[in-house]
């Protein structure tokens, strides 16, 4: 559970130097990085508004986005929307982050995806996947299809157990961002995600909804989302069409 963190005092122990050539975001990284690390912002603590950071230091609201968005990629701060930016780690992530795509991008200019849901609530889910999430606890399922030009492309389905995110049922979940949703709502926030991708062969509900014939081969990409403390946040996968769906990942190095 993150905290609010309301002791400003001693925050401008350390001053800004405006006589040197260092840029003033690289001063501010560097303050609010001594913050974190002599724990007077502790982890899951929400640190100072902008606002203050800004009166505190005398800087402009673009200096302190700077520093807090280099401390973001970093790992060390989350911001999230409507609450704050919020202490996350002490120890810098290092090496490549990974950003999937599932989008139009990948048809073509002049293709019309659209995403439709076939069926969400609580449901009894498949023993591998209860055995994935490793709670007793109900189990909320949603399954959507994405459609490229009103043909069928690939099924993503969620699993996510109720008291992580409490009021899931009232969510649009056709609209929102699943990931989104749970690091700004959920009882506990994504830390790590195990990837899985193999060739499975589609059972009679897939091939239904896919508009194949059952054991036909089709593409799965599995993610296990897991909190800071390993516990399984969520499990997603998505099952597509080889003859109408591609896989796609970037990597970017992080700093």
């Amino acid at each position: 559970m993150f905290m609010i963190h309301s002791e400003t005092h001693g925050l401008h122990s350390v001053t800004i130097d405006r006589f040197t050539q260092e840029k003033l975001y690289i001063q501010l990284t560097r303050i609010f990085l001594e913050e974190i690390h002599s724990n007077r912002w502790k982890i899951n603590d929400r640190i100072p508004s902008e606002d203050e950071l800004c009166r505190l230091y005398k800087v402009s609201k673009i200096t302190v986005r700077q520093a807090i968005g280099n401390l973001a990629s970093d790992g060390y701060l989350m911001k999230i929307q409507g609450k704050g930016t919020f202490v996350t780690s002490v120890l810098p992530n290092v090496g490549l982050a990974m950003k999937t795509r599932f989008t139009e991008e990948m048809f073509g200019k002049e293709v019309k995806a659209e995403r439709e849901i076939l069926l969400k609530g609580i449901m009894e889910p498949p023993s591998d996947v209860r055995g994935y999430l490793a709670t007793e606890d109900p189990i909320y399922r949603i399954l959507g299809r994405r459609q490229v030009n009103r043909e069928p492309a690939y099924l993503d389905e969620s699993f996510i157990p109720h008291h992580m995110l409490p009021g899931i049922e009232d969510l649009d979940v056709a609209a929102m961002s699943l990931y989104g949703v749970l690091q700004e709502r959920g009882t506990k926030k994504i830390f790590r995600v195990i990837q899985t991708i193999e060739v499975q062969f589609a059972g009679p509900e897939q091939a239904g909804y896919l508009d194949i014939e059952v054991g036909v081969p089709v593409l799965a990409v599995h993610r296990l989302l897991l909190s800071s403390d390993n516990t399984p946040v969520g499990y997603t996968r998505f099952l597509g069409r080889s003859d109408r769906y591609m896989f796609q990942t970037d990597f970017e190095r992080i700093r």
